[in-house]
């Protein structure tokens, strides 16, 4: 049974120094900005995080880099129109980076999850990407051998979660959180409610409580204009 926490702060209190942590979202659809916001408060550092790209602008991932916050990177999309604080740091090598396509990131952290040891695949076969590793002609076809990606800590944002932990995601906003809550040792989820447990439609269900250890609730913002 998840722990239902009253403010990110205590959502993400305890991730140490060198910890790996896993940050959900595509760009800032489904980016759990409160979480990260925190875990900046927190003071971890030297930190190896795991997202599909480097961090928008200046808010979320972005502030996390630009705070110094970030050791390590492993991510498939680095560079971008507003990847400036990526960018700055990595120049001056102050950032490690370990690029890994966006296919083959998603399978390495599903297949930690999963329990699987090891899969090939055809994707980076011939490039730098596959350098150092395994190789296998498989019915004529080159593949490369990767292995499984797993966290110490996952940072995801749902939509909605019941009081043992469950949890439904609101459309894009799911991408990578599903496979990255069952990839980490502690998972810490971000919804916009927390609902009775039977409120939620089993068959909607994405993520069961058992991949998930801790629950803020964070409600959304009010449209500009609101109440006024």
């Amino acid at each position: 049974m998840a722990s239902i926490l009253d403010n990110p702060s205590d959502a993400v209190a305890g991730i140490p120094d060198g910890a790996t942590v896993m940050i959900g979202g595509f760009g800032t659809a489904g980016q759990p900005v409160e979480l990260i916001e925190a875990l900046i408060a927190c003071g971890a550092t030297d930190l190896t995080v795991v997202n599909n790209n480097a961090g928008n602008g200046d808010v979320g991932l972005a502030a996390l880099i630009r705070a110094g916050r970030v050791r390590k990177i492993v991510c498939s999309f680095p560079r971008q129109r507003d990847s400036w604080h990526f960018d700055q740091k990595y120049r001056a090598g102050e950032i490690e980076l370990e690029l890994v396509p966006q296919g083959n990131l998603a399978e390495r952290i599903r297949a930690a999850g999963a329990g699987i040891g090891a899969f090939y695949t055809p994707t980076g076969y011939g490039t730098s990407l596959a350098e150092g590793k395994e190789v296998r002609e498989i019915d004529g076809r080159h593949y490369v051998l990767e292995y499984p990606l797993r966290a110490d800590y996952a940072l995801v944002k749902a939509h909605r979660a019941d009081e043992l932990g469950n949890l439904v995601y609101r459309k894009t906003a799911r991408n990578f959180g599903p496979i990255m809550a069952a990839a980490a040792t502690t998972t810490v989820v971000q919804v916009e409610e927390v609902v009775p447990v039977g409120a939620l439609d089993p068959e909607n269900i994405v993520t069961p409580s058992i991949y998930v250890d801790r629950v803020v609730r964070v409600p959304a913002p009010e449209p500009v204009g609101a109440g006024q």
